[in-house]
């Protein structure tokens, strides 16, 4: 999709869709007041009438007035003006998006930026405007046989502004919002592939493609055995029950000088986890296809950051396998040396992640990086903590918690910071070796974290707990895409810190 920003206040751009705001109580948004003195009071007597409240979201398309250039005209409900935020800006983009795609519109302009939003500048609001278009035209990669619905004639937006500084600003917000949803639909792709075609092999597959696709990327899938000489113990006592070979995925986005500490996106792979010998309950375990959405999410914070073209270095280390029962598959009580040299008693096969992603953030130590993030979807117990609105979020830095968490509030992907510590280790305790790998119903959520920090004392490193957030489930079933707004956020963030 073409995006691009305009100088044009009074809705007088000839697109097929003109899209203007309305506030409640018959408050004119910046755009509609124009065409509103333009049509003798259309608007204002649609409002009067009862026919158009202006409540967030709300949506009526019109037929385009005389006076007015575009082909069709589209009244998006703000809601109260002086409620008017970042949440209600978004809610009235996404049915803007939705109403104006089932249309035969080929270009759309949007006009909601030009409204007045504390603190949010005109980059930000294009930003948005591009993430969410982009968001609702994905179709989910389905294998049905059935003949696919016809997709939307849309292919280009724009966003009016109302001087030349601010196209200027919206159009590095529009480019940085485009790169956002285009991170997201890969991430949502290999999301909602089944698992016997999204296997660890075609993960690594599809990070090569990626290393091909944008030269400033450079990509290896490592296989079994160098895993083994790698002395991943407890990565390969997860993959040792399935005959689907595993990946160690490793992927280098170099845009700042060399000797720059570059920042490591560690991602959770497990392509299905069936719980291996401690097998999970059967409602829903088709869903464990989503096991590998924080491997999913980092490559798609990866391609994101290549398309910006963004000044830092970026590291993304994945494990990928799957989670298997089998003759060969490890046991509760079977002990591994993890490739830190630690040993873990592993109590339950189900609680997998924790030991891939420890081997993983060992590995990622050789890059002597400024920070580590591993993102995956991790416990059950985050999901009772924190329901599906907010990915839980741990750390040894306080400042990197504080990045991470302000970043999730400004891309509208939020994360609420959970304690880890010595008391939660004090639950891993084992009597035959250094760590569990679980400690009780108690806390899940924080004891996993903690099992993690074990392996990154000394490093600036954060943990996400997606498995609330990274997938929908019911007649919405599919990937969310989410943290990858998040993280290009914070990437964004960092790379203008530097």
């Amino acid at each position: 999709m073409e995006f691009k920003a305009i100088v044009d206040v009074k809705a007088r751009d000839a697109a097929d869709c003109a899209v203007v705001g309305v506030y409640e109580q018959g408050d004119l948004g910046v755009a509609a007041r124009q065409i509103d003195a333009q049509t003798g009071g259309l608007i204002g007597k649609l409002h009067a009438n009862g026919d158009f409240a202006g409540k967030v979201a709300d949506v009526l398309l019109l037929p385009a007035p005389a006076g007015t250039a575009a082909a069709r005209l589209l009244l998006v409900g703000l809601g109260p003006r002086a409620g008017f935020g970042r949440k209600q800006y978004r809610k009235a983009l996404q049915a803007a998006a939705q109403a104006v795609g089932k249309t035969g519109a080929a270009s759309a302009t949007v006009y909601l930026a030009l409204e007045d939003l504390a603190d949010l500048d005109i980059g930000y609001r294009a930003r948005v405007v591009a993430e969410v278009f982009c968001v609702n035209a994905y179709k989910v990669p389905d294998l049905k046989t059935a003949p696919k619905p016809k997709a939307s004639k849309l292919h280009r937006v724009s966003v009016a502004t109302d001087t030349a500084r601010a196209a200027r600003a919206a159009t590095d917000g529009l480019t940085a919002g485009e790169a956002i949803g285009s991170g997201i639909a890969l991430a949502r792709d290999l999301g909602n592939l089944p698992p016997n075609v999204c296997t660890p092999t075609y993960l690594g597959n599809r990070a090569l493609q990626l290393a091909k696709e944008w030269p400033s990327i450079k990509a290896k899938a490592i296989g079994e055995a160098g895993i083994r000489a790698l002395k991943m113990g407890a990565f390969l006592a997860v993959t040792q029950g399935s005959e689907q070979p595993p990946r160690l995925i490793v992927c280098e986005y170099r845009g700042a000088k060399r000797s720059v500490a570059p920042i490591c996106l560690v991602g959770k792979g497990i392509t299905f986890d069936s719980g291996g010998i401690s097998l999970k309950d059967p409602p829903a375990m088709d869903e464990m296809k989503f096991d590998m959405c924080g491997a999913a999410t980092v490559l798609g914070a990866l391609r994101a950051v290549a398309e910006l073209k963004l000044p830092i270095n970026l590291v993304v280390v994945i494990a990928s396998c799957e989670n298997m029962p089998s003759g060969t598959a490890v046991k509760p009580a079977d002990i591994v040396t993890t490739m830190s040299g630690q040993t873990v008693e592993i109590l339950n096969t189900d609680a997998e992640g924790r030991l891939v992603l420890c081997d993983a953030i060992t590995y990622a130590r050789r890059f002597k990086p400024a920070a580590v993030i591993d993102v995956a979807t991790l416990t059950g117990a985050c999901i009772i903590a924190l329901g599906h609105h907010f990915s839980g979020l741990m750390s040894n830095d306080d400042a990197l918690a504080a990045e991470l968490a302000a970043a999730g509030v400004r891309a509208d992907d939020r994360a609420w910071t959970l304690p880890i510590g010595d008391e939660y280790v004090e639950q891993l305790k084992s009597n035959f070796a250094d760590i569990a790998n679980v400690g009780g119903r108690e806390g899940g959520a924080c004891t996993a974290a903690s099992f993690l920090w074990k392996f990154a004392k000394d490093l600036n490193w954060a943990h996400l707990d997606i498995a609330g957030t990274a997938w929908l489930s019911g007649s919405q079933k599919g990937s969310t895409g989410r943290p990858v707004p998040l993280l290009v956020d914070f990437l964004i963030n960092r790379a203008g810190a530097k």
